[in-house]
């Protein structure tokens, strides 16, 4: 019989009054072997029991599919659009992300702006070739690091853009990814929403569109993520 493990798994936290944007920390939580949402569901209440406990909040988002709540699903980077302004094209988050990579030996890959955004992220071109080094969107070049700097860019943008779902958004003080898996990924739409939250906290949202603005932006202040907190030592 399978038996539950105990893991850490990590929660953004938006800041105010920091020298973080964001503050990431890992809650270790039991988690519920086997597949089924149910069981997914079950690892997520605990995470945010916990959360609750440690940190007092009142308010966590769980933004995984298998939270159930449809706020979940719109803010998801699958679904959240990003429109251009030049000619109203939109395309969702997660289109424009893997559409930008340049590699080694191709890229970018900009017929991954048409496909359904899960089989975007499962081309095999990703995968063969060669190794990441830098995004082009549109013809604005950015490089792999800071490592998060572009996924963020366009996650915050994409909010920005979609008013309608900010009061709700702007409820929440913690936000949690069950699916993600920090040793396989460093790009967390988790981080990315909490980054949002805490730029529109502190009235900071006006220039983000420009590339160059939103790197020094954040650039003034300290990181703290889950590449961070890997590189520290944490297994």
């Amino acid at each position: 019989m399978l038996q539950n493990a105990v893991e850490q798994r990590p929660v953004f936290m938006p800041r105010v009054n920091s020298d973080n944007l964001v503050k990431t920390d890992l809650v270790r939580v039991e988690r519920h072997v086997g597949f089924a949402s149910r069981q997914k569901k079950k690892s997520i209440n605990d995470l945010h029991h916990l959360i609750r406990k440690k940190y007092g909040f009142n308010h966590v988002l769980e933004l995984s599919s298998k939270s159930g709540n449809k706020l979940s699903f719109l803010l998801s980077p699958l679904s959240l659009k990003l429109t251009d302004e030049n000619n109203g094209a939109q395309h969702s988050v997660e289109n424009l992300f893997h559409a930008s990579k340049v590699f080694e030996h191709g890229g970018p890959f900009t017929d991954l702006l048409d496909v359904p955004p899960r089989h975007a992220k499962k081309d095999e071109r990703l995968q063969t070739s060669g190794q990441l080094i830098g995004y082009n969107d549109f013809g604005m070049e950015w490089q792999v690091e800071p490592l998060t700097m572009f996924y963020d860019w366009l996650y915050v943008n994409a909010l920005k853009q979609n008013t309608q779902l900010h009061a709700e958004v702007m409820q929440y003080q913690a936000f949690t990814d069950i699916e993600f898996n920090p040793t396989k990924s460093i790009h967390s739409s988790a981080y990315a929403l909490a980054l949002f939250v805490a730029l529109n906290k502190r009235e900071l949202l006006d220039n983000v569109e420009d590339p160059i603005a939103f790197y020094d932006l954040c650039a003034g202040f300290k990181v703290s993520n889950t590449a961070r907190l890997l590189a520290a030592g944490w297994d």
